[in-house]
């Protein structure tokens, strides 16, 4: 390689370049071509092989009746041809009938077929039927033995039971009994639903009975101490009026020594007594009585009053309610 690049040398050669030269510009010029191909066509069929001819063509006439006699020898020929013709044809026939015989041996066999079978399925679904028949009767049987089994089970549990609980059954109901688990229905029934019902209206009906006799004291408490206010200014009064009536038998005294106009003064008072001046000239005891039917009315009006209030109170409680 050493040696072939030393011996190697470059000649160069000025070349006139601006032939060459071309302009780039920035579009490409494009030319649209276009060619049309021809379809597809068929394979020609192949042509029949025909070799070429080896021999030369030689034309020979041949008379009638010069080789052979056609009459006398085409009997046994047709013969021939004629009775395997008849053979052929009762072969055919034969195979016919023995085809016939074939599809009518079949058909008789499937008909056969189909009873037998008919018959299997028929003895099977027998067999089935017995078969469960037998199960059925079997389980019905073991069915009845284990319940005599276990009813004599139960009969004997059931004395033996009666045997040891025949002391202890009394006591047990009575305990039961005293504990409150064997109820008559009816009593039962007036515990839960009536008697908490009847208490409550019994509560209601003490709680109005008690408001009431409230109502009913502060009018009492009322009444008295109106009653006594009243007593207490009597008793003021009775003691004004015994002051004033000892004070008018002085003035009585004077007025005697007074003038007959002063006499017809005190005349028609007193012929006019007003309510204040009735317990002068009234006595002590006419006096105590007309305070004593006083108080009365008073008493009366005042307890008219309070049962009115009363009745009142309880209606208005009534609708409240």
């Amino acid at each position: 390689m050493l040696e072939i690049d030393q011996n190697f040398k470059l000649n160069v050669c000025g070349v006139l370049l601006e032939l060459y030269l071309e302009e780039i510009a920035d579009r490409i010029i494009e030319v649209d071509m276009e060619c049309q191909t021809d379809a597809f066509l068929d394979r020609p069929t192949t042509p029949l092989f025909i070799p070429a001819k080896t021999g030369k063509d030689v034309a020979t006439q041949i008379l009638e009746g010069e080789l052979f006699d056609f009459d006398l020898e085409v009997k046994p020929m047709l013969e021939v041809l004629v009775g395997k013709t008849i053979e052929q044809a009762l072969l055919e026939v034969m195979e016919e009938e023995e085809l016939a015989n074939l599809r009518a041996s079949q058909y008789a066999y499937e008909e056969l077929r189909n009873a037998e079978l008919a018959e299997i399925q028929r003895l099977e679904e027998q067999e089935r039927r017995h078969r469960e028949e037998k199960e059925r009767r079997k389980q019905q049987q073991w069915d009845v033995i284990h319940k005599h089994n276990e009813t004599s089970q139960k009969i004997a549990a059931r004395a033996f039971a009666q045997r040891y609980l025949a002391d202890l059954l009394p006591s047990v109901f009575d305990s039961l009994r005293d504990g409150g688990y064997f109820f008559d229905p009816i009593e039962r029934d007036i515990e839960i639903g009536f008697l908490p019902w009847l208490m409550n209206e019994v509560e209601k009906t003490m709680e109005h009975s008690m408001v009431g006799r409230i109502v009913l004291d502060m009018l009492i408490r009322e009444v008295v101490d109106r009653r006594l206010t009243m007593y207490e200014r009597k008793e003021d009064k009775q003691q004004s009026v015994q002051l004033e009536a000892g004070l008018g038998g002085a003035e009585a005294a004077r007025g005697s020594l007074a003038g007959p106009e002063s006499q017809d003064q005190s005349t028609s008072q007193s012929q006019r007594p007003d309510r204040d001046s009735l317990p002068r000239t009234l006595p002590e005891g006419r006096y105590t009585e007309i305070t004593s039917s006083q108080e009365r009315e008073l008493v009366e009006e005042e307890e008219e009053a309070v049962s009115g209030e009363v009745r009142k109170s309880l209606g208005r409680e009534e609708l409240s309610q």
